[in-house]
């Protein structure tokens, strides 16, 4: 069996090889959405966004990348993204924009890494009912806010403000050292 290929060996395939670029994502994406959600205080929409912009700059970057691994060269991309978020008060989207990505939908790895990210499921006994539901429905289970809302008989902006403050009393309970 071949040994695996070296994250510049991916990147340089990359231009003419989608499925290049594709497992180098598959390789990078936990590292980068645990740190990038905890840079952005677990928002799970956040963090999709500041791993998207990541991955697409480190695309349109490829030909830089030093060495073999591309770790700390991702995050510190991600690092720069999630600042350039907080100062402008939304994630950049120029790199996306030229490369033409759609938008991303969060997968399943993404949410568990932000949620571990966030305290993880034992946190959640420490939430609000309403709060406690609408984290656990989106970030653990990956249903979408309509649903929710549905099955709520509330509207999704409701939903998104419950799981926001859910994800906030989560950031501060990990952040304090307050174990559940």
């Amino acid at each position: 069996m071949a040994p695996e290929p070296t994250d510049a060996e991916l990147l340089a395939r990359s231009g003419q090889d989608a499925s290049a670029f594709a497992a180098f994502y598959r390789r990078h994406e936990p590292s980068v959405v645990a740190y990038a959600g905890r840079m952005v205080g677990g928002d799970a929409e956040l963090t999709v966004d500041v791993v998207a912009e990541t991955f697409a700059r480190a695309y349109e970057a490829r030909a830089q990348l030093r060495g073999d691994s591309a770790r700390a060269w991702l995050l510190g991309i991600a690092r720069f993204v999630a600042f350039a978020a907080f100062r402008s008060g939304q994630v950049e989207r120029d790199a996306r924009a030229r490369l033409g990505m759609e938008p991303v939908a969060l997968s399943d790895a993404t949410l568990e890494a932000v949620a571990d990210a966030a305290g993880g499921e034992a946190w959640l006994a420490e939430l609000p009912e309403d709060q406690r539901e609408a984290v656990r429905r989106r970030v653990l289970e990956d249903q979408p806010y309509e649903t929710i809302a549905h099955d709520l008989a509330t509207s999704p902006a409701v939903i998104r403000q419950r799981v926001s403050r859910g994800l906030s009393t989560l950031r501060r309970l990990a952040s304090s050292g307050d174990t559940p």
